[in-house]
Parts: structure tokens; sequence; C-alpha cells
């Protein structure tokens, strides 16, 4: 990486900001829906407000609840709420993290001292779907947990059968999705916390994408199975508030069947010539605007504004699968309950698809195994509904018509699918980060 002086002068206030807007206007259109992932748009009132929020306690590190008693109030409140939401009872608590892959991590690593505290347990492992989040794959990475994967069924839920085949004498964690990110579906998780509970293991719900939208789904009627505190056997879950809660980045929360769980996470050193350390969860520092802007989400929502949006997103959502089902060649992926859709098609390459729309200015996130490409319905995209299943209708009939897909990344998914060794595609994913790290 080429070095980049420091300026050697200062800059004005005003053309350091003329600078940021610049690079800003580069990225990717979110606030006209035109972008159907990375950010949760619920309208410029929402984002004043989390913005006011936010900068109100921008200075104050979550870190220290001594020095910083409102941010530890504000916590306690926001996971006492995500609590009742999530139908647990007065023994469940949690911590606020950085994000759901943070979640995911404490998670793992909870499961990883209790193994090791609780049942003698040195190797311990996991059994998660092949469909589960890829942050599963990096706590197994970071702790030194074995991840057993095992396969989906044809609706793309997880095989339950095949995890009771998978769970052995170090089985620690089994895992099920609410909402899977894939395809949008939801793991039967009542099945799978049964197995915990006769195995006498843990059972976590990863609800980061689906944990503040399936309670709303299921209030407004829709067919939402159990998937919570609700479920005899579940002990963990994990659910973003910087998504569906609409929160400010980064806020999630980790919550536990009891406290005694919750030791397995925190983190404690009293050795250090500075002190005695105390930390919650992966960081030191904890942004006090986070803390700070989920609780004023979840005030400013309320139920009543959540299942108002809710209402609103799957009325869009029912438009996009009717729409998406009605195009020659192209079909929806199991029987999404919610807000996440995966679709793709026996027919046409889908990833070449994406190229076409992502032409017209659509972002698309890609799937693969099967191919196919994917949406996550915000407010934003009630606005956009035909302009996309028209631009998308075009898209398909121009590949069945032979028409040349444009440049994208289609070739390389191609590629990267034709690749069966595994230690290639890892050196070619990192060739690529490594990349993004050059200065221009």
């Amino acid at each position: 990486m080429p070095l980049l002086p420091l300026p050697k002068h200062r800059t004005s206030r005003e053309d350091v900001v003329r600078a940021l807007k610049a690079r800003h206007s580069e990225d990717a259109n979110w606030r006209e829906g035109r972008t159907f992932s990375l950010v949760y748009y619920a309208g410029e009132d929402v984002k004043r407000l989390l913005e006011e929020a936010y900068t109100e306690f921008m200075s104050e590190n979550g870190l220290s609840p001594l020095a910083f008693p409102s941010l530890r109030k504000f916590e306690a409140e926001v996971l006492a709420m995500c609590a009742s939401i999530f139908n647990g009872d007065a023994n469940v608590c949690g911590t606020m993290t950085s994000g759901g892959t943070e979640s995911v991590l404490m998670a793992v690593k909870t499961a990883r001292e209790w193994a090791k505290n609780e049942r003698g347990i040195e190797r311990p492992e996991m059994v998660v779907p092949i469909s589960v989040h890829p942050a599963f794959e990096k706590a197994a990475h970071y702790f030194g947990v074995k991840a057993v994967h095992v396969p989906c069924g044809a609706d793309f839920k997880v095989d339950v059968n095949a995890m009771r085949a998978a769970v052995g004498s170090n089985t620690a964690l089994v895992v099920g999705s609410a909402v899977a990110y894939p395809q949008g579906v939801v793991d039967p998780i009542a099945q799978i916390a049964a197995l915990a509970k006769e195995k006498g293991i843990l059972c976590h719900v990863d609800a980061c994408l689906g944990g503040f939208i399936l309670p709303w789904a299921k209030k407004l009627g829709r067919d939402v199975p159990a998937f919570d505190f609700s479920v005899d056997g579940v002990t963990s879950m994990s659910a973003d508030l910087h998504k569906y809660g609409f929160a400010a980045k980064g806020a999630s929360a980790v919550l536990y069947k009891n406290a005694e769980l919750r030791r397995h996470q925190f983190f404690t050193y009293a050795d250090w010539p500075g002190g005695m350390y105390a930390s919650p969860s992966m960081t030191g520092t904890r942004p006090g605007g986070a803390i700070a802007a989920a609780w004023a989400a979840l005030h400013h929502f309320g139920e009543e504004g959540y299942v108002e949006q809710a209402k609103g997103m799957l009325a869009t959502t029912d438009t996009f699968v009717n729409g998406i089902k009605s195009i020659p060649g192209l079909k929806v992926f199991g029987d999404p309950p919610a807000t996440v859709v995966g679709f793709g098609s026996d027919t046409l390459n889908a990833w070449e698809l994406g190229d076409a729309m992502e032409a017209r200015g659509w972002k698309l996130d890609r799937l693969n195994k099967p191919a196919g490409l994917h949406i996550m319905v915000t407010p934003a995209h009630a606005r956009v509904v035909e302009p996309f299943l028209r631009d998308l209708r075009e898209c398909a009939a121009g590949l069945t018509a032979g028409q040349p897909p444009p440049e994208g990344s289609a070739a390389m998914y191609g590629m990267l699918g034709a690749v069966t060794d595994a230690k290639q595609i890892d050196s070619f994913v990192k060739d690529f980060l490594d990349g993004l790290y050059e200065v221009g």
C-alpha cells in the first residue's frame, strides 16, 4: 500500500464537509429504495431523531457504567424491552453489542465457556445449518469451536434429522435461524430446541435479521412459527436493533435465558496495574451514541409504530413476491414469512440477471448454492416496486432472448462456483480484500 502523507496544513471545516459529501455521492442510493440490504431506512424523521440521539451521546463510552450511568440505564431498558418482545421471563438478560456478528460471537463464546466449565468439554462443537450466517464460522475460527454443518431440505430449512445425527458427545450448541439470510425462511426452532433440551445442551436462535419483524408479522396474522423464548429449550437469542428495529448502527442484542449463562460471556481481569478490568462483550470502548439511539428508536416506534411499519413492508413484500413469480423463468425460494426473499431461476443465470439489474441502478445481493438474488424490504421500497418489477421483467426477457449481460460479478461467481479447491477460493477472496485497502 503506497504511503499517503498527512496534510501539512489544516483544512477548513467547509472544505472537509465538501469533500465528505463528494465522496458520499458515489455510494449506493439507499434513500430512494434502490439498495436491498445494508441500510434500513424508515424515513427522514426517524433518521433525524437517531442523529440527535447519537450525537447527544457521541463522546460517551459505554465501557464505564460508573462514569456514564445514563448509558447503563439505556442499555438495561433496551434489553428488558427486547426480552419482553421475545417472550422472555424476568430471568432473561443480555448485553448490547456492536452488531449481529458480535452478538453471535458472544453466544458462541458463552457456549464454549459453558461447555468447558459446566460439562468438562475441552473441544466443544456446535451443530449449525449450512444456511447459517458466516458469523458462526467466524466465531468457530476465533474461539476454537468446531462448526459441524448440516444440510437444509427442499424448503431451505435445516434438516433436523441430520442435526440430530450430527450431535455428539462434544456438542455444546445447536443453532437455528429466524430468519435465515439467504432465503428468508425460519428454521424449525421448536424441533431444534426440543433436541437441545433432550441432549442437555444449549440452543441459540439467530434472529439478527428477523427479530424485529417476525413478532409484528405474527400480530398481523402471518403464519410465523414460534421462534423465541416462548419455545422450551431456547437458551439464547441474537437480534439486531439496527436492522428492522430501525436503530442507528451499530446496535444489536444478545440475550440469555438467565444470568448464569450470561456470566460465561463476561471477561474480567484483576491483575492489571491499571486497575480492575471488566468487559461485558467483545469490544472495550462501546459507543454511547449507538446505545442511546437504540433506546430512542424503541421508544419512538413502540409496538404500535413497529406493527404499522411491518404492515406496510409486508404488503410491499407480497407485491414483490407475486411480481417475481409472474415473470417467466423466475421463482421464489421457499416460503418466506416476512420481508426477506431469495429468488432465482432454473433456466436463466441469476447472477447475470443481477448484473443486468445493477446496470439499471439496482443493488441486489447475490446468493449461492443455489444461485440467486436477494432482497430485504424496508419502508423505502414501497415507492419502487413497480419500476423494479418492470426492469426485472425486461432484464429477464433480454437474457431469455439471448441478449448478452453487462459486465459484472456473474463471471466471478461462476468462476468461484467451478473451483473445487477451498484454499484457492480463500486465496482469491483474500486478494480481493487486500485490494480494498489500496489508496485511490
